[in-house]
C-alpha cells in the first residue's frame, strides 16, 4: 500500500474472527467427543452465546463408569498422604486459572467479576480443605472398639468404589467442588454430570485435572442433559453410590425416581434437600462437615487376638 492510499477504516486491521469453541467430555483422562455426535449451546445469564458443549449420552456415561472402575484400584491403594498431595496440586492449578474461572462464573451466574472472584476463592479453599482431610479420615472415622475378651476390634473406613454425582445446577464451581472433592479424597473414583446450563467452570476444571497429577479415570466429567443421563447412572450396576444433589432445579427430573432406579443394585444414595419433587440446592458457602466424606465410605471391622 502506497503512502497515499487510505488505511483501513474503523480499526478494521485490528478486527479478527472470534474463535468459537466446541468443548468435549472428560473421560479416562482424555477429551473424547460424545459418541452421539451431538452438541448443545451454552449461553450466559443474559442469553448470549458462549460456546458449544458435547451433549453426553448414556453410552458416554457407561464409558465413564468403565474408566472410573479401571482407575479405582490404584487410586484407592495410594497412600492417604499421596492423595492429599495430588489433590492439593489441583488447587495450585486452579489458582493459576483464577481469572478464567472468575470470568466463567460471572457469565454463568450473573455475578460481578468481584463477586465471581470471591466464589472462585471459596472453591479453591474448599478443595484445599478437603485435600487436607486425606490423611486424617482414618483417625477420625475409625478406631479401636472396646470388647470383652482377649481381642483387638479395629474399625477402619474404606472407599466404597465408583461414585456418581449430579453437580449442582446453580452454583457452577463452588457447588461442583463441594460434591466432587469429598468423593475422591477418600479413594473413590467419580463420574460427574456437570451443571446442565452452566458447565463452563466444570469444563475448565477438567482442563486443570488433565494437566495435574490426578490419574486418568479418577475423575470423569460429562456435560449434557441431566434428565437424559442421570437415570442410566442411577441404575448402573457398577456404580456403588450416587449423590443426587444436582437433581434440584434440573429440568424434567424428579430425584425420587432416580432413588428408585438406584435400587437395581446395592447402592448408597445421598438425597438432595426437600421432597421428591421440590428439591432445593443448599447454600454452599459455609464450611462443610464430614457428611459427604462419610457418605462415600464403608467401615471394615477386623478382630485380632491380643496374644499372651
Amino acid at each position: 500500500m502506497s503512502p497515499t492510499e487510505p488505511g483501513p477504516k474503523n480499526g478494521a486491521a485490528d478486527q479478527r474472527i472470534e474463535v468459537r469453541k466446541t468443548y468435549k467430555l472428560y473421560i479416562g483422562g482424555a477429551f473424547p467427543r460424545s459418541e452421539s455426535g451431538r452438541t448443545y449451546e451454552i449461553r450466559d445469564s443474559h442469553g448470549k452465546f458462549l460456546a458449544n458443549a458435547a451433549l453426553g449420552s448414556r453410552k458416554d456415561a457407561r464409558d465413564a463408569v468403565v474408566a472410573a472402575r479401571g482407575a479405582f484400584g490404584k487410586w484407592a491403594g495410594a497412600t492417604a498422604y499421596n492423595r492429599g498431595q495430588v489433590l492439593y496440586r489441583v488447587a495450585e492449578l486452579m489458582e493459576g486459572r483464577r481469572a478464567q474461572f472468575a470470568a466463567e462464573v460471572a457469565s454463568a451466574q450473573g455475578l460481578t467479576l468481584a463477586g465471581a472472584d470471591k466464589v472462585v476463592s471459596q472453591a479453591i479453599d474448599r478443595w484445599v480443605w478437603y485435600a487436607g482431610w486425606s490423611d486424617k479420615i482414618a483417625q477420625v472415622l475409625g478406631g479401636v472398639n472396646p470388647v470383652a475378651g482377649p481381642y483387638f476390634n479395629i474399625s477402619s473406613p474404606e472407599p466404597t468404589g465408583v461414585v456418581a454425582a449430579l453437580a449442582p445446577q446453580r452454583c457452577s464451581l463452588l457447588g461442583l467442588v463441594s460434591v466432587l472433592a469429598p468423593i475422591v479424597v477418600s479413594g473413590n473414583t467419580a463420574v460427574v454430570l456437570t451443571s446442565e446450563h452452566r458447565p463452563l467452570p466444570a469444563i475448565t476444571l477438567s482442563e486443570v485435572l488433565a494437566t495435574s497429577d490426578v490419574p486418568g479415570g479418577v475423575i470423569n466429567l460429562i456435560t449434557g442433559r441431566t434428565a437424559e443421563v442421570a437415570p442410566w447412572l442411577a441404575a448402573h450396576q457398577d456404580v456403588n453410590a450416587i449423590d443426587l444433589t444436582g437433581a434440584a432445579d434440573a429440568d424434567a427430573l424428579v430425584w425420587a425416581e432416580l432413588e428408585g432406579a438406584s435400587t437395581e443394585n446395592l447402592k448408597r444414595v445421598l438425597r438432595p434437600a426437600g421432597d421428591g419433587v421440590g428439591a432445593v440446592e443448599p447454600d454452599w458457602s459455609p464450611t462443610p462437615d464430614l457428611t459427604r466424606i462419610k457418605f462415600c465410605l464403608e467401615t471394615k471391622t477386623v478382630w485380632h487376638p491380643k496374644g499372651g
